[in-house]
C-alpha cells in the first residue's frame, strides 16, 4: 500500500526519547513511505540509540539550533545522505529553569533569550539552512503550545512560542514564492521530557481531564505526530502559515 509520504525525503529534530512527538512523527513518517533523516543536540548518541526503534534505520545529524557552524554544514551532510528534502520538522523548545515554573516576573532578560533563541529563532534558521534542499519545494512544520493564552506555570515559553508562532507566519509569507508552506500543529500536553523539565507541569495538564471534549491521553504522542505527517503530505497543498489544533478540543472551549 502506498503511503501518502511515499517517495519524500524529511529531516525531523527533537527526537529525544521515545515518548517524545518528534519520535511519533518519524515513525508514521516511516511507516508512510518517507526516507527519514534525524538531527540531535547536545546528545545525539542518545538519538541514535532511539531511532533504533523506529521501523527503519535513520541517519542522526547532529545539529546545534544556536550554532552557526553547525547550520552552515547541514546542507552538505544531508545532500550526501538523502539528495534532498521535501519536508523539515522543527520540534525543538527550550527554556532555561528561571524562566519557568512561577518566575515570570523576575526572569532576567538572559534567560528570556536563550528561550527566544532557541524556542522561536530557530524555525527561521532551521528553515534557512534547509532551503537550498527544497529546490521542488516542501513542507516545514513546527511544533507549538498554544499561544493565545497564559498557562500555569509556562510562564517565559508561551511568550517564546508566541514568538514562533508569528515566525511561522512570516517564514509562510516569504517563502510561498519558492513553494515552501510553513504550518505548526498545536499539540496538547504530552508527557515528554521538555514537559517533565517545566516544573509544576502537572496543574497545567489537569485543564485537559476537565475540559477536553475528546479524551486525552498525555502518554500518547501519535495523534499529533499523525497531524504533523498529514501537514508533510501532499494532501494540504495550499495550506501555509496556519495552525492546526491536536489538543482533543480544549482551544475553542469556552467554559
Amino acid at each position: 500500500m502506498i503511503g501518502i509520504l511515499d517517495g519524500k525525503r524529511i529531516l525531523i529534530t527533537g527526537v529525544l526519547m521515545e515518548s517524545s512527538i518528534a519520535f511519533h512523527t518519524a515513525k508514521v513518517a516511516q511507516e508512510q513511505g518517507a526516507e527519514v533523516i534525524l538531527t540531535a543536540f547536545p546528545r545525539p548518541t542518545l538519538t541514535e540509540r532511539i531511532a533504533k526503534k523506529l521501523p527503519k534505520p535513520a541517519k542522526v545529524i547532529e545539529l546545534d539550533v544556536t550554532n552557526t557552524e553547525h547550520l552552515d554544514r547541514l546542507e552538505g551532510l544531508v545532500r550526501e545522505e538523502l539528495g534532498s528534502l521535501d519536508g523539515v520538522v522543527h520540534s525543538i523548545g527550550f527554556a532555561p529553569q528561571d524562566a519557568l515554573g512561577g518566575n515570570f516576573l523576575n526572569t532576567p532578560f538572559e534567560s528570556v533569550s536563550t528561550a527566544m533563541h532557541v524556542s522561536a529563532f530557530s524555525l527561521k534558521s532551521l528553515a534557512m539552512a534547509c532551503k537550498p534542499l527544497m529546490s521542488e519545494g516542501g513542507s516545514i512544520v513546527g511544533l507549538t503550545f498554544d499561544a493565545q493564552f497564559a498557562w500555569p506555570q509556562y510562564d517565559w515559553m508561551g511568550p517564546a512560542k508566541a514568538a514562533l508562532e508569528a515566525t511561522s507566519r512570516y517564514l509562510a509569507r516569504d517563502l510561498g514564492k519558492d513553494d515552501i508552506r510553513c504550518n505548526l500543529i498545536s499539540a496538547g500536553p504530552i508527557g515528554s521530557m521538555a514537559a517533565k523539565s517545566i516544573p509544576g507541569f502537572s496543574e497545567l495538564a489537569d485543564v485537559w481531564n476537565t475540559r477536553s471534549p475528546l479524551s486525552w491521553n498525555m502518554a500518547d504522542p501519535e495523534p499529533a505526530g499523525r497531524g504533523v505527517v498529514a501537514l508533510l503530505s501532499d494532501f494540504f497543498p495550499k495550506t501555509t502559515g496556519e495552525i492546526i489544533h491536536v489538543d482533543g478540543g480544549v482551544h475553542m472551549m469556552g467554559a
